[in-house]
């Protein structure tokens, strides 16, 4: 029976295990693939843990592991059109990506470019798409400066690239370990911790035009200071009652086919590097959670299926 790394109720780490499955069977709008690579997210553990997504149900245990996918079409579900058995392909995934088997939501599925490879495309549909919707929402012009919080994590890494690709001047808060990286992506490094307002005023006089914000708490409420106009603060690290009452909004995410094209023609062009700095085989999916779970991992972090 096919391998997937589940949960077996919320909690910490101690919930996880190996599991035998039934092959998932597509229902309508689903793709069944052959998995080959999966992102790691913090939402991953969140989920683990208890959260919900809004409009999302109880969790019906065990519940496989993991977000984002890429792999090879196996079986196509009712009213599915554009896709075929053989199609290699990435997107998202209700019923989680930790498994030698996947179902994707078809809506939320791209066909993989050839010259990407299963493992950057894997970290695409929540990162990078992330990255990608957030920068779009803030809709600053060409020369503006956008502050990244959160800088050095899966997202935070999507968004300076994304950013600069845009023609924006960006200025990336993250730790002293992750200041290489950011700089490396052409983003003004600002180190983490309190007083961080000053040292962004340090490093950008003339003040910063939209937030993009990745980790909440003191974070948020401080950068939130450095905007004359609140509206260009967005946050995916804070729930919506906590940054509207700052003045900004969540990032409003489309979920599409067609954003996942996009992030990965920007890998194909050469403007987006997903960063991954380790991969796992799907034996060590445990390793790879706690990888992210600690909150230290560089880049992303990916789960590599063997054939």
């Amino acid at each position: 029976m096919p391998k997937a790394y589940v949960y077996t109720r919320h909690g910490g780490p101690e919930t996880e295990a190996f599991a035998d499955l039934d092959r998932p069977v597509p229902g309508p709008g689903e793709l069944l693939i052959a998995v080959r690579a999966a992102g790691v997210n913090p939402v991953d553990w969140k989920l683990r843990g208890g959260f919900r997504r809004p409009g999302e149900g109880d969790a019906r245990f065990p519940v496989v592991l993991g977000s984002e996918a890429a792999g090879v079409v196996e079986e196509t579900g009712a009213g599915v059109t554009g896709f075929a058995a053989g199609d290699e392909v990435f997107g998202n995934t209700p019923t989680g990506a930790f498994a030698e088997y996947a179902l994707l939501t078809a809506s939320m599925t791209a066909h993989k470019p050839a010259a990407l490879s299963f493992t950057d495309a894997a970290t695409l549909p929540v990162a990078a798409a992330t990255a990608y919707d957030g920068v779009r929402q803030l809709d600053l012009p060409e020369g503006a400066t956008l502050l990244v919080t959160g800088a050095g994590g899966g997202v935070g890494v999507a968004a300076l690239q994304i950013a600069r690709a845009w023609g924006l001047r960006v200025v990336g808060v993250a730790g002293e370990a992750k200041k290489d990286l950011v700089e490396s992506l052409g983003a003004v490094h600002v180190p983490s911790g309190p007083g961080l307002a000053d040292r962004v005023r340090a490093v950008a006089p003339e003040g910063v035009d939209g937030v993009y914000d990745l980790v909440g708490g003191e974070v948020l409420a401080e950068a939130a200071d450095l905007l004359a106009d609140r509206t260009r603060l967005i946050t995916a690290g804070a729930p919506p009652e906590t940054v509207g009452a700052l003045g900004g909004a969540r990032v409003v995410r489309a979920r599409t086919a067609a954003v996942l094209d996009e992030v990965a023609e920007l890998v194909v062009a050469g403007e987006l590097d997903p960063h991954v700095s380790r991969t796992f085989p799907l034996d060590e999916a445990d390793e790879a959670l706690r990888a992210v779970e600690g909150g230290h991992a560089l880049g992303k972090i990916v789960i590599e299926v063997a054939i």
